[in-house]
């Protein structure tokens, strides 16, 4: 397989940062489930947990840029106690809110009023759903995943979530359930739309269809499945140069739970994070947006997932 780095040199030079209109916090690895496609590794056991100082840290970075949009990521971010305060301060910063939730987190005890916060605040929620049947969302989830989720979603349409009239954006999040590329996100999402309407009275408002990323816990899925190399072929066999201008890494900054900055949450997972000319890695402290607008962008196989077929970010597919 040739490295991702050289399918890049027709382009004349390396991906570079654009200016940063995202900018992707990941609160910490504390969640309630345990996914087996998950590069964050999260789940019940798991300790590491942004901090109050970083939080501010962040509102301070924001304060001094014009950064539009906050996507905020986990984990479980709602589990962590600065989560609300996060949220409302990006609010009064006037920045665009989205939450990456995973619809359980709901039904956690203490959280009974987490989705009325949400609303109040008008949270873009962008949640995890990778089936609209309840033996594959089981499957890849846990055991019972499947009927929280529902639930969830109910509830969450009662609220006014995935109403057009109310402007308040629920979106959907589908991953293969193993070793594949995602089916086309248009049609997909016709399909989804229509099942949980029958089934469940459920609307939303879009579908974002994930490629599943090679590495952590998804890695050791497929390298105990004799499916890892075989897994990497397939994504390099349907790179599309196409989707280089539309990647995320370009106009995202990515923070991690202990404020390390990273030109994606991938890259974040696999620790390569930002470095000065020095070579230490880079904090949320000491930077500004204007920092790393044309900074080169570090970029490894694992990259291939993002550009294969039809691309995949975290606002799903980059091609149509």
């Amino acid at each position: 397989m040739q490295p991702f780095a050289q399918r890049l040199q027709p382009l004349g030079d390396s991906l570079r940062k654009r200016k940063v209109d995202v900018l992707q916090i990941n609160m910490g690895k504390y969640c309630n489930q345990v996914c087996m496609h998950c590069h964050v590794e999260a789940g019940p056991s798991r300790t590491e947990m942004m901090t109050r100082e970083t939080v501010e840290a962040i509102l301070h970075f924001l304060e001094r840029s014009a950064i539009p949009t906050v996507d905020i990521t986990g984990g479980a971010p709602e589990l962590n106690p600065h989560f609300h305060g996060l949220v409302s301060a990006c609010v009064r910063l006037q920045r665009h809110v989205m939450d990456r939730c995973n619809l359980t987190v709901f039904f956690a005890p203490g959280k009974e009023y987490l989705a009325e916060f949400l609303r109040q605040n008008r949270v873009e929620l962008i949640c995890s759903l990778p089936c609209y049947t309840e033996a594959n969302v089981d499957r890849q989830r846990g055991k019972g995943t499947f009927e929280l989720s529902i639930r969830a979603l109910q509830m969450l349409n009662r609220l006014g979530y995935g109403q057009p009239e109310t402007g308040l954006q629920l979106n959907l999040v589908y991953i293969p359930l193993g070793a594949s590329l995602p089916p086309a996100q248009e049609v997909l999402e016709q399909d989804y739309k229509c099942r949980l309407y029958e089934d469940h009275g459920i609307v939303f408002t879009h579908l974002y269809c994930l490629t599943n990323m090679p590495i952590a816990r998804f890695e050791r899925f497929l390298r105990a499945r004799g499916q890892y190399d075989q897994y990497l072929e397939l994504l390099a066999a349907a790179f599309s140069i196409a989707t280089i201008d539309r990647l995320m890494c370009r106009d995202l900054l990515s923070v991690g739970w202990d404020g390390l900055v990273y030109d994606c949450d991938f890259n974040q997972m696999l620790d390569l994070p930002l470095r000065d000319a020095e070579g230490s890695p880079l904090r949320i402290w000491e930077l500004s947006a204007a920092m790393v607008e044309a900074q080169h962008i570090l970029v490894g196989d694992h990259c291939y997932a993002c550009t294969a077929g039809a691309g995949s970010s975290c606002g799903g597919a980059l091609l149509s």
